[in-house]
């Protein structure tokens, strides 16, 4: 199916056809297929997609459309309103507008705001008026504190990864927003998953809506490969895997922040251009590596869960889970970042003595067998240790360290009285 048949105005087609061409979309995905006719029918929409499906051009070709059709206005006026989880995909979607919209006769004026850097160029930004804003909950709040924008005027709301948007608590922004905005409104969601807390937030937030869900045809060809190893070996085996030819850029994930440090560090010492990705480095730093790697400038990019949500880098081949995701449903997420856009990925999953539990347990909650298999030269010495219960998915091990969390359900379980 070409993008001229997904219902799209003849008035702004072609430019938006010339631009898609440009940037690289040969043809629809399939949730573009199903998402963008009800999109511009103003419908709204429960999208489930996983990573890398097409999810943002879905939305944005619509939203584009609907900026072009609607008369100018002076000042301008906030019309369209996307949030997101994580200040790298809000950088990536204000991206795709741009991109997308590059050839339309009149473009609309977008504008970012994130939290973790200065509050005062976004609201230089917003004094002219934004016809779209890609936003983070909570620096949406701060702009609103400041009446740097209104949101009376919304026509169109986004809710971008909405589920990670409430794994990473917030819900109560996401509801004092919902009070900020005009009830006559098109709203669209779009998840990787459909737990009850999504649904009651499309309960409260939606009107009516219809639902898409992709079939098994949109699911990324990723080859997914576990590595027993043992746990102080992990580095040298990395090192040994980043000769092959395919492993030319590869993001690897570990558990947190000061390891991406260490992990980089080591990388560096043994010769390989590689880089950390987390929450305590200035936006401007984090946009200047993610373009680096993006430029394959980097060979490897190190990177805790949360500052990698969002990161799409074209034809990116390999992941590694250098140390295994906490929660069973990040396992999704981060291999997710290759085989994207109908490419092949891979995905490697490093399994040692103290993880062995865990790595069954996601294996289990994600309906995948992938067996951890021995490499010669890598053989493990450690002994099996002690299984560890894992009561939901969001427990778990971290390394070999319970979390907090852990504790405080072990202490309970301790403390009840036997029956």
């Amino acid at each position: 199916m070409p993008f001229s048949r997904l219902g799209l105005s003849p008035y702004v087609l072609p430019a938006l056809q010339q631009a898609l061409s440009q940037a690289g979309y040969e043809q629809p995905t399939p949730i573009q297929q199903q998402a963008v006719p009800l999109i511009v029918q103003g419908r709204d929409l429960v999208a489930l997609a996983p990573t890398g499906s097409g999810k943002t051009a879905a939305y944005v070709l619509p939203a584009l459309q609907r900026f072009v059709l609607a008369p100018p206005r002076k000042p301008r006026v906030l019309a369209q309103l996307v949030l997101v989880p994580t200040r790298e995909l809000a950088l990536q979607v204000a991206d795709v507008f741009v991109t997308l919209g590059r050839q339309l006769a009149r473009q609309p004026r977008v504008v970012c705001t994130v939290g973790g850097v200065s509050i005062n160029p976004q609201m230089m930004a917003l004094r002219g008026g934004a016809d779209v804003v890609v936003a983070t909950p909570g620096r949406l709040l701060d702009l609103l504190a400041h009446n740097a924008l209104s949101l009376k005027q919304v026509q169109l709301l986004v809710l971008d990864e909405a589920d990670r948007l409430l794994e990473l608590g917030f819900g109560d922004e996401l509801r004092q927003v919902l009070a900020e905005l005009p009830t006559r409104r098109q709203t669209l969601l779009f998840s990787a998953s459909f737990p009850p807390d999504i649904e009651s937030l499309a309960n409260a937030g939606l009107r009516e809506p219809q639902r898409v869900e992709i079939g098994e045809q949109a699911q990324p060809e990723i080859e997914q490969r576990a590595i027993r190893i043992d746990a102080v070996r992990r580095t040298e085996l990395l090192l040994s895997l980043l000769d092959e030819p395919q492993w030319r850029q590869v993001l690897v994930f570990v558990g947190s922040r000061r390891d991406s440090d260490r992990l980089a560090g080591q990388l560096r010492t043994a010769g390989v251009n590689a880089q950390a990705l987390h929450g305590d480095l200035s936006q401007g730093r984090r946009m200047r590596m993610l373009q680096a790697f993006k430029d394959s400038e980097l060979q490897v990019l190190v990177a805790t869960d949360v500052a990698a949500r969002g990161i799409d880098i074209a034809r990116l081949p390999v992941v590694v889970n250098y140390d295994l995701p906490r929660s069973p449903a990040d396992y999704l997420h981060r291999i997710g970042r290759t085989g994207r856009a109908g490419e092949k990925g891979l995905a490697v999953s490093f399994v040692d003595a103290a993880s062995q539990a865990h790595w069954r347990l996601i294996c289990k909650r994600n309906a995948v067998q992938v067996d951890a298999a021995v490499l010669a030269g890598f053989e493990p010495d450690e002994a099996v240790a002690t299984e560890v219960r894992v009561a939901d998915d969001n427990g778990g091990i971290k390394g070999r360290r319970p979390s907090k969390k852990d504790r405080l359900r072990a202490a309970a379980a301790a403390a009840k009285p036997a029956e």
